[in-house]
């Protein structure tokens, strides 16, 4: 069986980055020659998102654009499962979709995979010539105090734990989500956590990662917050 790709797009509010985002993973999943399908996970965005989603759909066809709608905002990590159902890849692909992962960095992680022959690639902020772009003196230094008090208390052995950017094999990515119990912007960092417990080997390949050009950031106080009790759970727990 050759190897198909399902990339996982969750969207709330994402109509102006939305037809970028799409036309760019056509574009270079195209140029590759890979097998592969967006599954566009919108959470009732009020700004129309699902609206420009059908658009797309008629413009690349129904074979590629898969629309899998929820009623309202839920979290990420239900995000994912409601878009797994739905997906016919034997890899999936997590990306957000306001153009802070550029898709040009996916033939590299499939390359990644296949030379190495993991199950799960991660995008890294942190090594090689990876880094961010856009940021001010306050994200950024949250984001590494983040990664640094991360990799004190948790030592995974990867880079970037707080990245959203990744490619799984489909069964590893399945047992992950069943026994992840966080939410929100930690449970990116308990799933890296939580593949380390299972053994899951993973590779990582660096990225720049860009700030949003449309839209709000929804990282806040009450984020950080989270992300702090979720690392002392896990922290305690694994």
């Amino acid at each position: 069986m050759s190897d198909k790709y399902s990339i996982l797009l969750p969207t709330y509010n994402e109509k102006e980055n939305l037809p970028i985002i799409v036309w760019m993973i056509v574009k270079y999943m195209s140029a590759s020659k890979f097998d592969f399908e967006i599954i566009i996970i919108d959470d009732g965005s009020p700004d129309g998102t699902l609206d420009v989603a059908k658009q797309l759909v008629k413009i690349f066809g129904e074979d590629k654009i898969i629309l899998r709608p929820r009623e309202k905002k839920l979290g990420l990590g239900t995000a994912y499962m409601h878009g797994l159902k739905s997906s016919t890849g034997n890899f999936i692909i997590l990306m957000d979709a306001d153009l802070s992962h550029h898709p040009k960095y996916i033939p590299q992680f499939i390359g990644k995979q296949k030379t190495d022959n993991s199950d799960i690639v991660t995008g890294t902020r942190y090594a090689g010539d990876g880094g961010v772009n856009g940021w001010d003196f306050r994200r950024k230094l949250i984001s590494c105090g983040a990664n640094f008090l991360t990799q004190f208390l948790l030592r995974p052995g990867v880079s970037d734990l707080t990245g959203s950017f990744r490619l799984y094999k489909k069964p590893v990515l399945e047992k992950l989500i069943e026994n992840c119990v966080s939410k929100g912007y930690v449970f990116q960092m308990e799933m890296i956590v939580r593949a380390r417990q299972y053994k899951y080997t993973i590779s990582e390949v660096p990225i720049a990662f860009v700030d949003r050009l449309y839209g709000e950031s929804k990282l806040g106080a009450s984020e950080i917050v989270q992300f702090v009790k979720g690392l002392l759970y896990l922290y305690a727990t694994t």
